[in-house]
Order: C-alpha cells, then sequence, then structure tokens
C-alpha cells in the first residue's frame, strides 16, 4: 500500500508539473504577434480620383477646356510620349483651347475605364509617390479637315497634395492625328 501512495504521489506530482509546463507553452504561443505591418508598395486610392477622371474628359467633350483643366495645378506638366510637353497651366489652357477651337470640330470619349492608385514606395527615382489615376479610353475626333480619327488613348495623371494634377501624361499614336489633320 505503502508503495502504491507513493507511485500515485509520484504521479500526481509529474503530471502537476507537466500540466504547468504545458500551460506556459499555450500560453507563449497564444499571444499576438507585435509586428508592424508594413504599407504596400502600391494600394488602390479613392474613387474620389475617378470621378475627377470622368468630369474631365466630359467637360473636354463639351468644349469646355476650363472645366477640363479644373483640377490642373497652376504648376502643372502635360506630357505626351513622344517628348513633346507644356509646362505651366496657362500654357496647357492656350494649346487646348486652340486645338479644341481651330483644329478639334468634336471629340468624344468612350468606353473609359479609370484606376486611381496611391504609390507608397516608387520602384525608382523617376516615379513619384502619391496618387496616380490611370485613365484608358476610345477617343473619336472629327477635325476642322473633315476626317476622324479613333483610337485608344491612356493617361496618367499624378496627383498633388491639394489633389491637383501636376503632372500629365498622354499615351497615343500620332499617325492617326496626322492623318486627319491632313487636308
Amino acid at each position: 500500500m505503502r508503495k502504491f501512495l507513493s507511485l500515485a504521489a509520484g504521479c500526481l506530482i509529474f503530471v502537476a508539473c507537466n500540466q504547468g509546463t504545458d500551460q506556459k507553452a499555450d500560453e507563449t504561443t497564444v499571444a499576438p504577434a507585435t509586428t508592424e505591418a508594413k504599407p504596400q508598395p502600391a494600394e488602390i486610392a479613392d474613387a474620389k480620383y475617378m470621378d475627377m477622371g470622368k468630369s474631365s474628359i466630359s467637360s473636354m467633350s463639351a468644349g469646355n477646356v476650363e472645366g477640363w483643366l479644373a483640377n490642373y495645378a497652376d504648376n502643372a506638366v502635360y506630357v505626351w510620349n513622344n517628348g513633346d510637353s507644356l509646362a505651366g497651366k496657362a500654357a496647357i489652357m492656350d494649346y487646348w483651347k486652340k486645338r479644341r477651337t481651330d483644329v478639334i470640330d468634336s471629340i468624344n470619349f468612350t468606353n473609359d475605364i479609370w484606376l486611381p492608385v496611391k504609390v507608397n514606395q516608387p520602384q525608382n527615382d523617376f516615379h513619384l509617390p502619391g496618387v496616380w489615376l490611370l485613365g484608358w479610353y476610345m477617343t473619336s475626333a472629327k477635325y476642322k479637315t473633315g476626317k476622324s480619327m479613333t483610337q485608344w488613348i491612356h493617361t496618367a495623371m499624378h496627383f498633388n497634395s491639394e489633389d491637383k494634377i501636376d503632372r500629365a501624361i498622354m499615351f497615343l499614336d500620332r499617325e492617326p492625328i496626322a492623318k486627319a489633320m491632313k487636308k
């Protein structure tokens, strides 16, 4: 009997010791992680930028160049994929007003797609951090020559801290435009 009680006491001590160890192990595995989440290199930005893009092409279709430029900063730069550019809102306004009154009879944008992106970590030194609005749309224009052109155009617009466009880059094919402008 004494051997049995000694064996039972030993088992109880062994079980009690193991339960304490198991409980501590459970506590350490259940503890919440303390690592901070790093921001993604890029993320989807506020949908308000899509509305701004839609409003701008609607204004351009209506011949309202001022409305189209409403979201541009005074120091904006407008760049085409061939390297040509305009610097300053006034220069951009002059160019597009002349183009809409002297060169283009009508212009329409359809099948538009908008993607607002917030770049947290630029991929290289040439990329600007912040909000970009990427737009793709079918552009149909009738020129004063009586000829027309239709093509997909892609535009990338960067917004400054005041939600004004400070850089716009337009990607298009100049050949259909040149053909439509020939008399």
